[in-house]
């Protein structure tokens, strides 16, 4: 039932004990959803269990941090590239430390290729800033 304001009715009762979806709660552990406990995968995540895990992780947290499999982000960032330059390449499962290892030992073409296509693209933004910074002390706009 929506009130005219279009907020939900009764949502204050749900506040004291905020909770996620295992999946959110993946994404902010940095973790590959798929690979947690069953246990993980099949109940909300409060915000307490949250700072706990953060906190004190268990093993099998340590150890999927460590070896994986890793999601997505966690993968173009271990490799130096973008998510879209591991979908460009095909890249679609999850990698484990081992795999990414191997990749940065011997590049493929397609790793060199997106690791020079990122190098670009934060040169281009280092640049912007630079920019930015220069206008604003100078006092202007840039208009």
């Amino acid at each position: 039932m929506r009130t005219g304001s279009g907020y939900a009715v009764g949502m204050a009762a749900q506040s004291s004990s905020q909770s996620m979806k295992p999946a959110t709660a993946a994404q902010k552990l940095g973790v590959y959803l798929p690979a947690t406990p069953a246990e993980f995968q099949t109940k909300p995540v409060t915000r307490d269990e949250l700072n706990e895990l953060l906190a004190s992780p268990p093993e099998w947290l340590v150890a999927l941090r460590a070896d994986g499999p890793h999601p997505r982000s966690v993968v173009a960032g271990k490799l130096g590239v973008s998510t879209s330059g591991l979908a460009r390449a095909g890249v679609t499962d999850a990698l484990t430390t081992a795999e990414i290892k191997q990749l940065l030992a011997a590049p493929p073409e397609w790793l060199v290729q997106e690791r020079a296509v990122q190098a670009g693209v934060r040169r281009d933004k280092e640049r912007l800033a630079e920019k930015h910074k220069a206008e604003r002390a100078a006092g202007g706009s840039g208009d």
